[in-house]
């Protein structure tokens, strides 16, 4: 069985905890995907789930969605390490997640209900654009991505 490999992600809890690192699990994908989407380019299936509670069991990829961050608005060049959020969108009972009260902070009169951030959120970091491998974030990387919550929805 592959091992485990982990790297450095930023978890935006639901509830009143600050934002902060946990090593987000990653495993090796040993069926080759015809035309895979970013988070799988690297060759890695990511496990953010073990990070978002009352997510459905057993579902895998199936339980999450996600968003890339590749700019903050404004800029004319893409960012040389991506980030990607992962949020959780199906839960073990049905009900909808918790608002994550953290990037409801963050968006301040930009906030909007009906397309919220639900549950506990996790941002990976890229090494490239091309999203041939993840790396390590640090709270270094919380500001860039902390200024693209202020302006963006879950869409």
């Amino acid at each position: 069985m592959d091992q485990m490999t982990t790297y450095e992600a930023i978890v935006f809890p639901c509830d009143d905890r600050p934002p902060h690192l946990e090593p987000l699990m990653t495993s090796a994908i040993l069926i080759p995907l015809a035309s895979p989407a970013e988070p799988f380019l690297c060759g890695r299936m990511p496990h953010p789930e073990v990070y978002m509670d009352y997510i459905a069991e057993g579902l895998g990829p199936r339980a999450w969605h996600y968003q890339v961050i590749e700019a903050l608005d404004g800029m004319s060049k893409k960012f040389t390490t991506p980030y990607i959020i992962f949020y959780p969108t199906i839960s073990r009972d049905g009900m909808p997640f918790p608002i994550n009260k953290c990037i409801r902070e963050i968006q301040g009169s930009f906030y909007n209900e009906s397309a919220a951030w639900r549950g506990n959120v996790v941002v990976a970091k890229y090494k490239d654009t091309r999203y041939s491998a993840m790396m390590n974030a640090s709270m270094a990387d919380f500001p860039l991505v902390k200024n693209w919550f202020s302006s963006h929805n879950k869409s």
